[in-house]
């Protein structure tokens, strides 16, 4: 059985705290709650958010979307309001950080329920990763260049669901910015 030492104060004094690594380190948890802050925007229609997350010259290869990303948020946004649900979950995030740039893979999950081009009611699961290049400037970090891979999708027809019903006693129920009940809880 392997015992373990309880550190102390003192036991502190002469470990070997390296500033650089404790920036490192910070600057992973930055990077990290940038990529949860683009899951944010993208579930919850949160234009901000999704601004927040990518530098104003940043480009985004994101399936049927190919350019700069400030287009992308532009398309994102029109689509969204018309999405019943969506929910991204990210995973896996593996950082080859560098002072000021990094690349990111993290791979993702999604749920999306939306009319398909005829109108009816879809479900489409995505599994997949994001390739980005992030940037550090003037102390924050933020997505430079996006490449969205796709490892598998799954698309069925589904019915729309009035949502009170289908929650029951269970609410609140989730949404859109500004009516999502995060936006009002904090």
């Amino acid at each position: 059985m392997i015992k373990l030492k309880k550190i102390t104060s003192k036991d502190m004094c002469y470990m070997d705290i390296q500033p650089e690594k404790i920036q490192e380190l910070l600057d992973k948890i930055a990077i990290q709650d940038c990529l949860y802050l683009y899951c944010k925007g993208i579930d919850n229609a949160d234009e901000a958010a999704l601004r927040a997350s990518y530098w104003p010259d940043a480009t985004d290869c994101h399936g049927a979307y190919t350019g700069s990303a400030t287009g992308f948020i532009t398309y994102a946004m029109q689509a969204l309001p018309h999405f019943e649900v969506s929910i991204h979950q990210i995973t896996n995030i593996l950082i080859d950080y560098h002072v000021d740039f990094a690349h990111v893979e993290s791979k993702f999950s999604a749920v999306q329920r939306s009319p398909n081009a005829n109108g009816e009611m879809q479900e489409v699961m995505l599994w997949g990763r994001y390739a980005d290049y992030f940037e550090k400037r003037d102390g924050e970090w933020r997505v430079s260049k996006r490449t969205v891979i796709y490892d598998w999708v799954s698309e069925q027809s589904t019915m729309r669901i009035d949502k009170a019903k289908h929650f029951g006693s269970r609410t609140p129920i989730g949404g859109q910015w500004p009516d999502d009940p995060i936006y009002h809880v904090f």
